[in-house]
C-alpha cells in the first residue's frame, strides 16, 4: 500500500502531526519520520487510510515487521519475513505475492501507528 511522508518526528509540546497528539514521542529515537497511509488502505483491518506510522530509518528490519521499501518509484508497506540473513516482503493489500527485498531499498521500519479519531 502506498504512503505519504509527512517529515520528521518533532519532539516539541505541540509540533507534531494531530493524529500523535497526546503521545509521548519522547521515547522516540531522532532517525524516526512520520508516514500517512493512503487511501489504497481502505478503511477496515489493522491499517486503514489515515493512520499516522511513526518509520525509524535506523533499525533493521526483522521477521514479521511492517516496512517501508521503495519499489518502482514508489514507497510502500510490507509485511517482511525473515528467512536467514535476507529478508522477503509481502504487500499489505492486494494480491499477497512476495519478493526478496534488496537492504538498499529499505526505508524504515514501523515502530508505532496512531489513528486519527474522528470528530462527531
Amino acid at each position: 500500500m502506498r504512503i505519504h511522508y509527512l517529515g520528521p518526528l518533532i519532539k516539541r509540546k505541540g509540533a507534531t502531526h494531530p493524529a500523535m497528539r497526546g503521545y509521548d514521542v519522547s521515547h522516540f529515537p531522532a532517525s524516526c519520520y512520520l508516514v500517512e497511509v493512503s487511501d489504497e488502505a481502505g478503511v477496515d483491518g489493522p491499517i486503514i487510510e489515515g493512520d499516522v506510522l511513526v518509520v525509524d530509518e535506523q533499525r533493521p528490519a526483522q521477521h514479521a515487521d511492517l516496512v517501508l521499501l521503495e519499489s518502482e518509484g514508489e514507497t510502500r508497506l510490507y509485511h517482511s519475513h525473515r528467512i536467514g540473513g535476507r529478508l522477503r516482503v509481502m504487500q499489505t493489500v492486494g494480491p499477497h505475492e512476495s519478493f526478496w527485498a534488496n537492504e538498499a531499498d529499505l526505508r524504515g521500519v514501523v515502530v508505532h501507528q496512531a489513528r486519527r479519531m474522528a470528530v462527531v
